[in-house]
């Protein structure tokens, strides 16, 4: 399960919303694991572990339905490497604030999807999930899997366009 800790923090933050919360959420998940690893059948444990961490958030945010804890998302470790990837970066100070503009404002409209697509986005994504094993993370057949990338990728650049065009960037 280590080799998982990454994907399974990645995709708590971008559910949660919310650093201590994505912690606390991927140690639940990791003791569920722990607890019940015998019904791990020869499976690849990713999508297993990936479907407790989404299973133990919808279980916390029905639990705390109304309580308006979410937070908004705050993407530290990506803005850490496109901070790294800029002071390496050969295009100029201009292009990299523009890149590192463009990449906060993607993270926001991501960050205003609705869960069912915003999950499938970060799965497939960030994670490079198949659609076999994202269909088994959410429990939803691969045609709805596929469905919901394609919702979720036409939510996004619609989010990204208009709140570029807000922020008087013209079109993205």
């Amino acid at each position: 399960m280590l080799p998982h800790l990454d994907a399974a923090y990645r995709l708590a933050r971008w559910l949660a919303r919310d650093e201590a919360d994505a912690e606390d959420l991927v140690q639940e998940a990791y003791v569920r694991a722990w607890r019940f690893f015998e019904t791990l059948r020869g499976e690849d444990a990713k999508p297993w572990l990936m479907r407790i961490v989404r299973n133990q958030w919808f279980s916390r945010a029905r639990s705390e339905a109304g309580r308006g804890k979410m937070a908004p998302f705050e993407a530290v470790e990506a803005e850490a490497e496109a901070a790294l990837q800029a002071e390496m970066d050969p295009d100029g100070p201009e292009r990299r604030l523009m890149r590192l503009e463009d990449q906060a404002l993607i993270r926001k409209a991501m960050a205003d999807l609705p869960d069912e697509f915003r999950e499938v986005l970060v799965l497939r994504e960030v994670e490079d999930m198949a659609y076999r094993d994202l269909a088994e993370v959410t429990g939803v057949p691969i045609g709805t899997v596929m469905s919901r990338l394609s919702r979720a990728r036409k939510m996004l650049g619609e989010r990204v366009r208009r709140m570029s065009e807000e922020a008087g960037h013209g079109a993205f």
